[in-house]
Formats: C-alpha cells, sequence, structure tokens
C-alpha cells in the first residue's frame, strides 16, 4: 500500500539520506537498473518540484535515460539492508542484474513507467524535463581536481574521470510504501 505524502514535509529526511545514499532506478526495454547516488538536489523550478539528479557519461543508468525519461528516486526510510546501496553503488548494470541479485521487490508505480523500491519506501516518482552536461571549464579548478582527475583510466566502473549530466525530474509523484 502506498501512503501519498508531501515531498516537502520530507525534504530533511529525503537530502540527509541522499548524503548517505539513495537509489536512481531507471526502467528501459524491460529492464529496471538501480544506482546508488550521494549527489542530488531537490528544489523548485518552473513552479515545480524538482528533484536533479548527476549521472556520469559512462554510466549504464545514462543509457538506460536516453532510452526512457523517466526515474525514480528510493530513499531508505527506518530500517533497511545497507548491503543494497553498497551493491548498487559498486556494480554496472552493464553486466549485473542489480534487481535479482538483491532480490529488491519492485512495486508498481503511480505516474511514470519505473518501478518503486519496497526496500527504500520513501519514493519520487520523477519524469524529465531538462538535461545538461556539466562544462569542465564552468568547474572550479579544485573541484575539477578533487571530482574528476584526468590522469585515470575512464573505462572501468566507478572511474571518476568523466563529466555529469544533470538531470531535472518533476516530482509527479511521491509516497511511502507501507
Amino acid at each position: 500500500m502506498k501512503k501519498e505524502i508531501q515531498v516537502l514535509d520530507y525534504a530533511n529526511d529525503i537530502m540527509k539520506a541522499v548524503q548517505n545514499g539513495v537509489l536512481l532506478t531507471t526502467k528501459a526495454e524491460e529492464k529496471v537498473n538501480s544506482m546508488t547516488i550521494s549527489w542530488g538536489t531537490l528544489g523548485i523550478e518552473w513552479g515545480k518540484l524538482i528533484f536533479t539528479v548527476f549521472v556520469r557519461e559512462n554510466r549504464f543508468t545514462k543509457q538506460q535515460l536516453g532510452k526512457n525519461p523517466e526515474f525514480t528516486i528510493n530513499v531508505p526510510f527506518g530500517d533497511f539492508d545497507k548491503k543494497i546501496l553498497g551493491v548498487c553503488g559498486t556494480k554496472s548494470g552493464h553486466t549485473v542484474d542489480k534487481v535479482e541479485e538483491l532480490n529488491l521487490t519492485l512495486e508498481e508505480p503511480a505516474v511514470v513507467s519505473v518501478p518503486a523500491i519496497k526496500e527504500l519506501p520513501l519514493t519520487l516518482e520523477c519524469k524529465i524535463v531538462y538535461k545538461q552536461k556539466q562544462e569542465a571549464k564552468e568547474i572550479t579548478e579544485e573541484n575539477n581536481k578533487r571530482f574528476y582527475p584526468q590522469e585515470v583510466d575512464s573505462t572501468f566502473h566507478g572511474a571518476n574521470r568523466d563529466y555529469h549530466t544533470a538531470y531535472y525530474g518533476e516530482i509527479v509523484s511521491a509516497y511511502i510504501i507501507e
């Protein structure tokens, strides 16, 4: 059962969780994939509630978002298995079906085509309304050196050389799975 929520009533819970990791879940061509993220923003733009996610260029999730411009944000709320964030943050959807490996429970979405994850029950359903690739010259030198070192190989999973694309997702539904 889903209990609808007012997103701003849970803004503090959501943003505290982002610091430790939440799931960004996508679905394209019937493949569901979840990736742990710890960068994200919650705000208002164009008079709409927006959750913005940042996805590196070489990630499987970026390919998924290119095929289906919808996603869910799955937020831990209460007790949960921390292994979920670990696996989804270290394994690639290119080679692993993380939903199957972790035996995650997919919940039917309310509005979008991407399911929620019952084990991380606070869910934001989002539709992309804008995207923009980061420009290296617009990032401070300090952040460029720290988050985008160019002396590493960008082809292996976990590489951090590549820049991000920001995806602004209008929150079209929000709930807690009970």
